[in-house]
């Protein structure tokens, strides 16, 4: 197989003959899947002989043996299924249903039954059997790549040929053809470590062949944020997380199966926020807190702690629990601890709240389960706040960091539990509320404008349809037919949207159309047209300047637009008998339109002046060159138009704006994904059209910082190190 693809490519012959697109790739790797399952299956025979040098000794398990010869025996029907499920995920992008390491959730586990945690841990593996054998010759894959697919930045995830593709096919494939859940299981791994070792040399045959035949490779993206840079990079762990946390015994602590029974109080706690829920509307909160308090701080009777003592050793489930609540919370403050979008003095507070949280933990195991808990809530908008900051010299900063430690010091102060948090966070947010109501004010009247600027831009879209049909079939200038159908839907559309009465034509603009079509066709009849030209053109081009007026329309592009129109105007009402006017109206008629044609497309969108100021719009025809990241990155766009709508509102990014790099939230979206507006710490707001977004994502002019709470972030990688462990533990 060393130099089978190349052969059949042709490359071997002439390198230079034709430039392959992204298809003729993705067509040349799946041609190559027979070999890729035709050796596997070779390998997995070999491993079931007592006498090879490859042996495996669980695959001696007479069940085990039986199914690695049925799958030999119908290795046609297993080459076929291979096939089918890996073209299938290649031309579906990877398969989005996938559940593997790197998009394991802490928050899923719970959920995951005892055969769905052995099957994650099994695939896991596997796609870390493909990642090592492939991993010397992948990035250099993954950025030739990417170019095919049209970025200029190497995009991995993207990449239709990334290993785990090729191992989720391999799981649906021994899920068709093993039936024994235990069997497969025990195959997946070893065969996945077969598929990868010809993997490999398939990638260095195909990055050679891309190279050869002249595809350029993409570079990467200059400061962007990445994973390991955040908490999304390597998980901290400690001698006790190798030996203690497994998926397993993590699940188990987020579904409460280490909650101690016989402790009522504990109990009492576990139920706590619906009863106080009940209370605050009966207005009894105050006298639960100090009877709540009384309780807690009176230290329990003798007899009471001998009686734990004594049942202790029957009961170890709630001292484990501890041990992994604990080791949890420790796992998770680390995590945050090594996050680089963390500035250093906020990271010092959240270890001065670790204890708090320790103790909170220990007692409450919601804590882990419930998103919503007191606890988790506040540590995430204390950690989602400080994401607004790139420096500790920043505007703000000071104010903000005095907040969190006046929490810390409050934290010291009081009994530790949920309510406590509850109340925290009341009190965080009435230090923050003067400035975030102003923030709010300002969100909300940039949103406004932005909905307004959707509405009259998707309206225009319908009008230009509607124009078009109008006057096809009649003998109307280009130019004439694109101002209709760009500046002019405009000004219909929004005479709509401000008539109160319900109007489809409140000012005639809808009407006038038919007058500018008939005043401009070449075929017109001519009997009696002079006149009323005459009589109609001085009307007409006052009520064109009018609508566009009353949107503050662009002048410079419609002011060729009136020239054109006159000129036009002029020889029609000499009807052809002066040469030098009907000269100029032929050339005026066949000029190329200087209307942006774009603007009748789904995805573009125009705001008049004011709108643009009060939403702080950012046109992206007008970035200038030296305004882009790299100088490769301008004549490129996403090749994926809708990505722009899988940022998530709440998102904060690095955005490029007169060269400077500012920190700012996705704080707003319109109903169509047409709009999008982020929002600095200062409340100056920066909106964009989707084409817009996706071009500087493109070029690298907006970096992701978090598009999840950090918090969840750095209970993922607790999650990962427990899938770790789980493997380490299961090897052998």
């Amino acid at each position: 197989m060393a130099s089978l693809l190349k052969v059949r490519l042709g490359v071997s012959d002439d390198p230079t003959a034709f430039q392959p697109s992204l298809n003729d790739c993705l067509e040349a790797l799946l041609q190559q899947s027979d070999l890729l399952v035709t050796d596997m299956l070779g390998g997995l025979v070999a491993a079931t002989s007592p006498n090879s040098p490859r042996r495996i000794a669980s695959f001696q398990q007479p069940s085990t043996k039986l199914a690695i010869q049925g799958l030999s025996a119908q290795s046609k029907a297993v080459l076929a299924t291979y096939k089918q499920e890996l073209t299938r995920l290649v031309y579906e992008g990877g398969g989005k249903e996938q559940v593997h390491a790197e998009l394991l959730r802490f928050e899923d586990l719970r959920l995951f039954e005892d055969s769905e945690l052995d099957t994650s841990i099994e695939v896991a593996r596997a796609q870390q059997e493909v990642s090592l054998a492939v991993d010397d010759v992948l990035p250099g894959l993954d950025a030739l790549m990417s170019t095919l697919l049209g970025w200029r930045t190497i995009q991995p995830g993207l990449n239709p040929l990334r290993p785990d593709v090729f191992v989720r096919a391999l799981q649906t494939t021994l899920a068709v053809h093993v039936p024994d859940d235990h069997v497969r299981e025990a195959l997946i791994a070893p065969a996945a470590g077969l598929l990868g070792s010809n993997l490999r040399k398939l990638y260095r045959e195909l990055t050679d062949w891309l190279r050869s035949s002249g595809v350029e490779p993409a570079v990467p993206i200059g400061g962007r944020v990445t994973k390991a840079s955040g908490a999304s990079g390597a998980p901290v762990a400690d001698s006790m997380a190798k030996t203690l946390l497994t998926l397993d015994k993590l699940r188990k602590l987020l579904a409460g199966d280490f909650d101690s029974q016989p402790s009522g109080q504990r109990d009492f706690l576990h139920t706590m926020p619906a009863s106080m829920s009940m209370l605050q509307d009966m207005k009894q909160v105050d006298v639960l807190v100090q009877k709540l308090e009384k309780r807690i701080k009176v230290p329990p009777p003798a007899a009471v702690d001998m009686l734990i003592e004594a049942e202790a050793p029957k009961a170890p489930q709630p001292r484990l629990g501890h041990q992994l609540g604990e080791e949890v919370v420790r796992l998770m403050f680390d995590n945050l601890a090594v996050d680089k979008r963390l500035l250093p003095q906020f990271k010092a507070q959240l270890k001065a709240i670790e204890p708090a949280v320790l103790k909170l933990a220990e007692g409450d195991s919601r804590f882990f389960s419930d998103r919503t808990h007191p606890a988790r809530q506040f540590l995430d908008r204390i950690t989602q706040r400080s994401l607004a900051f790139q420096d500790e010299k920043d505007p703000g900063w000071a104010r903000f960091l005095a907040t969190v430690e006046d929490s810390t010091n409050w934290l010291g102060s009081k009994v530790v539990d949920a309510d406590t948090f509850g109340e925290l966070m009341d009190h965080l947010q009435d230090q923050w509320s003067e400035h975030d109501h102003v923030l709010k004010q300002r969100r909300e009247e940039a949103a406004r404008a932005l909905l307004h600027a959707e509405q009259r831009n998707l309206l225009a879209q319908k009008l230009a349809a509607g124009f078009a049909t109008q006057f096809d079939g009649l003998e109307v200038p280009d130019f004439v037919s694109d101002f209709l159908r760009n500046s002019w839907a405009q000004v219909v559309a929004e005479a709509q949207l401000s008539c109160a009465d319900g109007s489809d034509d409140p000012y005639g603009y809808r009407t006038m159309v038919d007058d500018l079509v008939w005043s401009v066709q070449r075929s017109t009849a001519t009997r009696g047209r002079s006149r009323r030209l005459v009589q109609m053109i001085p009307g007409l081009l006052s009520k064109l300047r009018e609508g566009l007026d009353r949107i503050e329309y662009p002048p410079e592009l419609t002011a060729r637009f009136f020239n054109n129109l006159i000129v036009i105007h002029r020889a029609a009402v000499h009807e052809g008998r002066d040469e030098v006017s009907q000269a100029a109206a032929q050339a005026a008629e066949a000029e190329e339109s200087n209307f942006n044609e774009e603007l009748a497309a789904v995805d573009a969108i125009w705001l008049d002046n004011q709108e643009a100021v009060d939403s702080g719009f950012m046109d992206g025809d007008a970035l200038l060159p030296e305004h882009v990241a790299s100088p490769e990155a301008m004549i490129e766009q996403p090749s994926e138009p809708a990505r722009a709508g899988e940022m998530k509102t709440g998102s904060w990014v690095e955005l490029k704006v007169k060269n400077e790099w500012i920190r700012a939230q996705l704080t707003w979206s319109s109903p169509h994904g047409t709009l999008f507006m982020f929002t600095s710490i200062a409340g100056t707001a920066h909106s964009m059209s989707r084409r817009t977004m996706d071009r500087l994502r493109a070029q690298g002019m907006i970096k992701i910082v978090a598009e999840r709470n950090v918090v969840d972030e750095a209970l993922d990688q607790v999650a990962k190190t427990a899938l770790k462990n789980s493997l380490d533990n299961n090897k052998g």
